[in-house]
């Protein structure tokens, strides 16, 4: 079976083009004390055409094979991270984070999703092609996300209370935490609560203490790690290839910081959407099966090329925005 391997032309331009549109998005954003919805949504079309100008440079230097593959595992990240987001949203409520903060703290927050995704890819691909019986164990993951996501009850009314999430907790085991938002900074020194009363809210006497903005960060992260064990096996589930799997997640994720404002204002209209991405990781869990089941127990003659699971992947997210606008929720 050929792989598409890595070539260092195209590791050079896709790093180059993400440490440039980084760049580009740091300094349009240098001064902003809020991202409006426009800017938002406007920025989230540069992070698409950006990923499908990458699409079309793989359809043209080498194959339109290996460009629909980036192209499925890209359109799959993107419409799983709307569910991630989701979650964002409760934890900057339960943080009282502000617009202008929750943008540094996205920033920081893809910062260590680059890594995580990085260090899945290359675990999860390398487990693949050691044998074929972990696209099961990948299956069950995105089965059980499938079905978690139906179990859950919640319509939004009720915002789920982070503030004693479990990583926040064991940040708060290993150092003092000053309770309440100090400017826009993640730590402080014991010097600078002196100022103030005697009465400073801190949990205990320390030199350094992290402020909520950091709790905040820390959830966020963990968050994303917890994702990433749904997200990674999906994409490998469209290609084992690991240059393109982390393409297409990395391309996705850069946008989910403008896209987090978009659909943390669309949230209440997008209300079957999430019934999409259910239906998606179904879709996913039983196509790596099959994927697994030919390569363990015998071809069966059943394959899904790429260019098929592009087209579900479209119109399964396309089905539930409609689904949304034709059939709104009840107020």
């Amino acid at each position: 079976m050929e792989h598409f391997g890595f070539p260092i032309e195209v590791i050079a331009i896709f790093f180059g083009t993400i440490a440039v549109s980084i760049y580009l998005d740091l300094f349009a954003h240098r001064k902003a004390k809020s991202i409006s919805i426009t800017s938002a949504a406007k920025w989230c079309a540069f992070w698409i055409v950006i990923a499908l100008l990458f699409y079309v440079y793989l359809w043209i230097r080498f194959d339109k094979y290996w460009a629909d593959m980036y192209l499925a595992g890209y359109l799959l990240e993107k419409s799983l991270s709307i569910d991630n987001l989701v979650v964002f949203i409760a934890i900057f409520s339960s943080f009282g984070i502000n617009s202008h903060l929750q943008h540094r703290i996205l920033y920081w927050g893809i910062l260590g999703a680059l890594a995580f995704r990085a260090i899945f890819v290359v675990i999860g691909t390398g487990l693949f092609y050691a044998t074929p019986w972990v696209g099961f164990l990948f299956a069950a993951f995105v089965a059980w996300s499938g079905v978690q996501m139906l179990r859950d009850k919640s319509t939004g009314e009720e915002i789920e209370d982070y503030t004693h999430h479990w990583s926040v907790n064991c940040i708060g085991k290993l150092m003092p935490v000053y309770t309440r938002l100090f400017g826009e900074r993640f730590f402080m020194k014991h010097d600078e609560i002196k100022s103030e009363s005697d009465s400073a809210p801190v949990t205990r006497k320390g030199l350094w203490y992290a402020t909520p903005a950091f709790l905040c960060l820390v959830a966020i992260e963990a968050s994303d790690l917890a994702f990433a064990f749904d997200s990674v096996p999906a994409v490998i589930s469209v290609t084992q290839e690991p240059l393109l799997v982390y393409a297409a997640m990395i391309f996705a994720i850069l946008g989910l910081r403008t896209l987090y404002f978009v659909i943390a204002a669309l949230t209440d209209y997008l209300v079957h959407l999430k019934k999409a991405v259910v239906a998606l990781l179904f879709f996913i869990a039983a196509k790596m099966t099959l994927q697994s089941w030919n390569h363990v127990f015998g071809d069966t003659g059943i394959h899904i090329d790429p260019q098929v699971s592009v087209l579900i992947v479209i119109g399964t997210l396309a089905i539930g925005v409609l689904a949304s606008f034709i059939l709104p929720a009840k107020k």
